[in-house]
């Protein structure tokens, strides 16, 4: 018989896998966008203060495309687990609140990342440029955010208590060596001008 697991009751590293699956809605709209992106930038050329609010590289097209992505990811994800005996650490939740949780990871991951382009180019950097920190972090720390606001009990539960923690961790650990190796396979399909 199947022992199925809680975030309260799984190890550090069985959580550490459930926090890297969970968050995979949020980590495929990044790529998603850049192979997906082009056509009309989304802030139509408008500057602000002299510098462009986001810029060429943030369009429309790769906005919806990558939080599409995500979002359809999530849902296989959702099948995937209600088809198993995974348990409920794997799970974004019942129908159809794990469709809001998906809905928000994805969304806001493209969000996270429009407001990292547009700090950068407030703090003067052109498109292109390393932001160590900013670049790896910016599409988690938005999905994270709009997690939060509208499903912060699942963030908790998932996140935060018991081993669940050590889902948190592997994300700080995993994302810059995922965000690194995504961007050297972009550059060398000539969809990324730089390999950051």
């Amino acid at each position: 018989m199947h022992v199925f697991h809680t975030p309260l009751t799984m190890s550090p590293v069985e959580s550490a896998f459930a926090g890297l699956w969970l968050m995979l809605p949020a980590l495929v709209p990044n790529p998603a966008a850049v192979l997906l992106g082009g056509g009309r930038p989304i802030d139509l050329g408008k500057s602000w203060r002299g510098t462009r609010l986001l810029g060429d590289g943030k369009t429309w097209r790769g906005f919806v495309g990558g939080a599409t992505c995500g979002m359809f990811v999530g849902l296989l994800q959702v099948g995937a687990v209600e088809s198993s005996e995974l348990g409920d650490a794997w799970s974004f939740g019942p129908w159809p609140s794990a469709l809001a949780v998906v809905v928000c990871l994805g969304l806001g991951s493209m969000l996270g990342d429009s407001m990292g382009s547009f700090v950068k180019r407030r703090i003067g950097l052109d498109r292109g440029t390393k932001a160590p920190g900013l670049d790896q972090y910016n599409f988690i720390i938005g999905a994270l955010a709009i997690v939060i606001l509208f499903r912060f009990t699942w963030f908790e539960e998932h996140y935060i208590e018991g081993n669940a923690a050590w889902g948190l961790v592997a994300l700080l650990i995993v994302v810059p060596l995922l965000h690194r190796g995504i961007n050297i396979i972009g550059y060398k399909l000539g969809k990324k001008n730089v390999p950051w």
